[in-house]
Formats: C-alpha cells, sequence, structure tokens
C-alpha cells in the first residue's frame, strides 16, 4: 500500500506541462481505439445517431480526446504521471467517459437514440482501451516535455525571483523620498 501511495504528491506546476503531455497522449490513444470502434460497428452507429459522416465523427472526435486527455492528466495530476499505476487511473477515466459520454450525454444530444449491442460493447472496449492508451503514454510522453528545476528556477514568475518579490507576480514598494 506503502508504495501505491506514493505516486501522491505535489500538483504538477506550471513549468511541468501536464495539459500538453494529456492533449499529446489523449490524441494518440485514438490510434488504437479506433480500430475497435470500426470492429465493432460503432463508429458507423455513432455516426449515424449524431447525423454525422464517420469520417467527420472521428475528426471531430480526435480533439476531443485530446482534450479528454488533457482534462485527465491535470486532474489525476501526479498518479497520471506513474508509469506504473498510470494505467489504471487511464482505464479508471476512460470508464467514466464511457459512463458520461455514451450512458448519459449522447442520449440526451440525439434525442434518446444511443448504440446497442455489439455497436455499445464496441464503444465501451474503445474507450476502456483510450484510457489504457492514455494512462500508458501520459508518463512517456511528460519527460521531454518537462522542464528541468534548473532551466525553470530562470524564469522570472517562477523560481527565486518570484519568491524574492523580482520580476515575479509580488512588486516591490518604493518608498517615498523623505524631503
Amino acid at each position: 500500500m506503502a508504495t501505491f501511495l506514493s505516486v501522491q504528491g505535489y500538483d504538477p506546476g506550471p513549468s511541468q506541462r501536464p495539459l500538453t503531455s494529456g492533449a499529446i497522449s489523449g490524441a494518440l490513444a485514438t490510434i488504437p481505439a479506433v480500430p475497435i470502434l470500426i470492429a465493432f460497428g460503432a463508429l458507423k452507429v455513432e455516426a449515424q445517431i449524431l447525423g454525422l459522416t464517420p469520417l467527420l465523427t472521428l475528426a471531430i472526435g480526435c480533439p476531443v480526446m485530446a482534450l479528454a486527455g488533457a482534462i485527465y492528466a491535470r486532474v489525476f495530476g501526479r498518479p497520471a504521471n506513474n508509469t506504473h499505476g498510470g494505467w489504471l487511473f487511464g482505464m479508471a477515466y476512460g470508464f467514466g467517459l464511457w459512463a458520461m459520454g455514451a450512458v448519459l450525454v449522447l442520449p440526451i444530444v440525439s434525442g434518446g437514440r444511443t448504440p446497442a449491442g455489439p455497436a455499445a460493447l464496441g464503444v465501451a472496449m474503445s474507450l476502456l482501451t483510450w484510457g489504457l492508451a492514455t494512462g500508458i503514454l501520459v508518463p512517456f510522453v511528460h519527460r521531454p516535455l518537462h522542464e528541468g528545476l534548473e532551466k525553470a528556477s530562470r524564469h522570472a514568475h517562477l523560481g527565486p525571483s518570484a519568491a524574492a518579490g523580482k520580476n515575479g507576480p509580488i512588486k516591490e514598494q518604493r518608498q517615498p523620498d523623505k524631503h
């Protein structure tokens, strides 16, 4: 249990770019999810429900899943960035997306229509696969984007300069001249 709890920590700071790494991971995670949608016929069913072509559904879906990845990385923070447990957080998040999107939102926006049968299974499996892939990818995408402490401390709004109030959000108060 202690190793599981060690993934918790401070929230990622602005130099750690959790939104960028999550968005890139979310977009890349659509690659293994789309074949599942196609294999189960879920992509065609979703496109019919939304009144779109399958290609347009994919074109809209990829940026939406990139946004979902950014939200995942921001909400889960350091646990999302763990190479050992990130996959589990990702799958849980994918399940949550399925519950919110396919089960709640899609019927609301479509007048009660929702995938059924193999298509419904395809939607669920694709979102679980997307979550798994996102959870696996975030730590590896995040590493190259993460600024080192040395470099980040040179920013005026971060590090020692900001803490000392120089060139950061805290402005120095000038004392009036005593004449």
